[in-house]
């Protein structure tokens, strides 16, 4: 589906929501520490990131350095022990349960190493399936599941369960999936990380010409500093701080 100046219904849709430029996240002094019984965990300390539309940010650093821990906060599924998150400009520290699960909803779009694609829908379904959860009809949901899935090239795929595809196109599926309600935000751990290294980089390159099509904010771990050199940004977390490397 196109406007007459030639934008389809997901780019227009995002310019819209990222029009003002600024930062659409932003992790302000972010802390998370864990208590056990050898004392006190600290993971993250004095984190700050501000992610902008459009920008690819590469998250590296050691296993165990805290990655993970950091993208659920960034993606309000576990609260930072100190500091702020802020979406759009608003802290989110006061926001209820429902609040914050609205803002996963129709704001942050996630992507994991596995694809976690429903295994009994086809590939336009599982795209389908989070439009349909937010509201859309079914004819918008279909229409755009079919754009997104033409955009990564798995047009004559959408019929095809999970199973029938290769790693690469369940990927592919994963990633349209976790824009199909065109989010302000994409975050993804290790979204290559089960690939073989060429099929790595033809979804990275494929999650590139989406997020330039859509203006998101993308953060993405990887332990792929290859891919890492490609992307806008690259920002690594060790000792439980940030530092700008790129």
């Amino acid at each position: 589906m196109s406007d007459v100046s030639g934008m389809t219904e997901i780019e227009r849709i995002a310019a819209g929501e990222t029009a003002d430029g600024g930062a659409v996240l932003e992790l302000r002094n972010v802390s998370r520490s864990f208590e056990d019984a050898g004392g006190t965990l600290t993971v993250l300390q004095g984190v700050n990131l501000s992610l902008m539309p459009g920008q690819v940010t590469a998250l590296v650093g050691p296993s165990g350095a805290g990655k993970s821990t950091l993208l659920h906060i960034a993606g309000l599924l576990e609260a930072p022990t100190g500091g702020e998150v802020l979406f759009q400009g608003q802290d989110c520290g006061d926001a209820s349960d429902w609040e914050r699960t609205l803002i996963r909803r129709d704001g942050i779009g996630f992507v994991y190493q596995f694809h976690h694609l429903l295994p009994e829908f086809s590939a336009l379904e599982n795209v389908m399936m989070p439009q349909l959860i937010a509201g859309l009809s079914r004819r918008e949901a279909k229409e755009r599941a079919r754009q997104l899935l033409n955009l990564v090239g798995l047009e004559e795929r959408e019929t095809h369960r999970p199973a029938k595809l290769s790693g690469g196109e369940q990927q592919r599926v994963a990633i349209v999936r976790s824009i199909a309600n065109v989010p302000a935000v994409l975050l993804a751990d290790e979204p290559t990380g089960n690939l073989d290294p060429h099929t790595a980089e033809e979804v990275f390159r494929q999650l590139r010409r989406i997020i330039s099509a859509t203006r998101i904010a993308a953060l993405i771990a990887t332990h792929n500093h290859e891919l890492a050199r490609a992307m806008d940004r690259v920002v690594e977390l060790r000792d439980g701080t940030l530092h700008e490397i790129k």
